[in-house]
């Protein structure tokens, strides 16, 4: 291990020299305390580092020391249901031995080295492998098997594989190259954080990713492997909605980065997700879920590691064949990290002080997303959706972290405060948030949806648009100003707020609705619009029909009695029928 010499310390930043032989983004350590850094510049033998540590008290002279590998994660049976920070290391094991706050220099396993794993092979001896074939299986929680994978560039005739009891560094696999060598499989892989995982082809999205929220599923979708940003002011519930997403959406695995969140919030995360239970299974929704933990007081350099450790994470779940769901919250505080990192080098400052390659590093992050076929057999599909939250100041969406993320992702939802703040919930605004995966998934839409629920949702959003411009016309001139026509098509859309894109992500019905659900919820209200318009209702007549506290209540109708809602179309026709009755009468 060589070892460099400190010459400057500037806050998260360590220049050292004499450091020949080092390459760009190898990691050291630094100090006598042995602090994790990352070289992020060279100049002949002086060396740039970000430490992903405190630096206080570090002094000039100190040591550096050499690794020579790149920053890496640990990969193998054990990542479900851990609890990491930025950098890999498990919380709940450095709170046992240093208790409540990290210490510097202190480090410990990513996965633990002795628990042992009943591995069951795929393939015997004599078969020809290459990187990416499924060797075997183990059972690593009740919901997600672990596949375990040889790893990429490795390719040979398999000499040696046993069924049993294993340990992630036990060799469970010999493999003999074609030049001869020998090579041993562990279940442990290890994978440098900035470097993609290699994949055979990307596919074209074209399957929804649904979420059980009714505004994105139904008006903003996100295919399967796509990529979407959630901007917002403080105080307008993107966290809510990422927790909201980490619970209910239809992925196999899901990985939550917490990057550069309050305390308060990561808290209530790693309160609240061990005592969810999984809406499919029964069994608690940790059972699938990778965790890591990267709150606003870490070291500021760490916010970087956590999002290439998770998408990393995310890869390697991918390539079995998984469908992945990443949540990044939130994606400000990385692009704030990369500033500070930026000003401590002096380097020419772009938009509002952040660096000039602010939006090479977002699209590199976001392109790690996708739909692919993975390399290896057997073959097999598997997908990284990609859930970005982003916290402009004052909600300012010119602000350049959310300019360059929507310049790569394709879905927007984009809150507002005034929604919040009137408590409307998911307050995602439908006149600005748009999706631009419509036209990739409105097949799927029309073959296991219903053929017409893409003109249900265009008509519902015809409706809305109109709302918001005779809204404007009834504050100068009054609601009774404006004819029965327009009336209708403000109770109508009035409905189409407050019944159907308002949903309590606390009750425990209206939490989350299935795509079935939201279909006859919404052909309801619209079928509503349709009777009375072709009867031309007296809109006093609709406004006190009792069966409008039935379409307010189809919310709460619970998803095994879905068929009350098939009912409630036929009550809705039968009741304005009775209007256009009534008015014959007064006449």
């Amino acid at each position: 291990m060589k070892n460099g010499r400190i010459i400057r310390v500037s806050g998260p930043l360590i220049e050292a020299c004499e450091m020949k032989g080092a390459r760009m983004f190898d990691v050291v350590k630094v100090g006598e305390e042995h602090l994790l850094g990352e070289i992020i510049g060279l100049d002949r033998d002086k060396a740039s580092i970000q430490v992903y540590e405190e630096t206080e008290g570090i002094g000039v002279g100190e040591p550096v020391y050499l690794t020579g590998e790149p920053l890496s994660v640990t990969l193998g049976p054990g990542l479900i249901e851990s609890i990491y920070d930025g950098i890999q290391r498990p919380l709940k094991i450095i709170q046992e031995e240093v208790g409540d706050f990290i210490t510097r220099g202190v480090s410990a396993n990513a996965l633990d080295p002795e628990k042992k794993w009943e591995f069951i092979p795929e393939k015997k001896k004599g078969d020809r492998i290459s990187g990416g074939d499924i060797l075997g299986r183990v059972k690593e929680t009740v919901l997600v098997e672990h596949r375990v994978m040889v790893p990429p560039g490795v390719e040979g005739v398999l000499k040696e594989i046993k069924k049993g009891k294993y340990t992630i560094k036990d060799t469970i696999a010999v493999i003999k190259s074609k030049n001869g060598k020998e090579e041993k499989i562990q279940m442990e892989q290890r994978w440098p954080v900035r470097k993609p995982r290699p994949i055979k082809r990307r596919l074209p999205p074209t399957e929804p990713l649904f979420t059980g929220q009714r505004i994105i599923d139904t008006f903003f979708p996100i295919a399967r492997g796509g990529t979407a940003c959630i901007p917002g002011p403080f105080g307008s519930g993107k966290t809510v909605m990422q927790h909201q997403l980490a619970k209910w959406t239809e992925a196999e695995i899901v990985v939550y980065i917490g990057c550069g969140e309050r305390g308060n919030e990561m808290t209530d995360v790693l309160n609240e997700f061990p005592r969810l239970k999984d809406p499919k299974s029964g069994e608690p929704l940790m059972k699938r879920i990778v965790l890591l933990a990267n709150t606003s007081n870490m070291p500021v350099a760490a916010r970087e590691a956590s999002i290439y450790t998770g998408i990393t994470i995310a890869e390697y779940f991918r390539d079995m064949g998984y469908s992945i769901a990443l949540m990044a919250d939130s994606t400000s505080r990385w692009a704030e990290a990369l500033r500070e990192i930026s000003g401590r080098l002096e380097e020419m400052p772009g938009e509002e002080g952040y660096p000039a390659y602010l939006g090479s590093n977002v699209a590199q992050f976001y392109e790690r997303a996708g739909k692919v076929e993975c390399i290896g057999e057997p073959d097999r599909e598997g997908a990284i959706s990609v859930i970005g939250a982003v916290s402009p100041p004052g909600g300012d969406l010119s602000d350049p972290v959310v300019q360059n993320t929507l310049r790569v992702v394709k879905v927007f939802w984009s809150l507002k405060a005034e929604l919040a703040y009137a408590r409307h919930f998911p307050a995602i605004d439908w006149l600005t948030s748009y999706s631009l995966y419509l036209d990739n998934i409105r097949d799927y839409f029309d073959r296991e949806i219903a053929e017409d629920f893409i003109k249900l949702e265009q008509e519902a959003m015809r409706l809305l648009e109109e709302e918001a411009e005779l809204q404007e016309m009834v504050r100068l001139v009054g609601i009774d100003a404006i004819s029965s026509k327009e009336r209708r098509i403000l109770l109508v859309s009035r409905m189409l707020r407050e019944d159907y894109l308002h949903q309590n992500a606390m009750h425990e019905i209206d939490t989350y609705t299935s795509m079935k659900k939201q279909y006859l919820m919404l052909k309801n209200i619209i079928n509503f619009y349709h009777e009375a318009e072709e009867i031309d209702a007296d809109i006093k007549s609709l406004e006190n029909l009792d069966i409008l506290t039935d379409i307010a209540r189809m919310k709460y109708v619970e998803e095994e009695k879905k068929e009350k809602l098939v009912e409630l179309y036929e009550a809705i026709s039968k009741a304005i029928s009775g209007v256009t009755a009534k008015r014959e009468e007064e006449q």
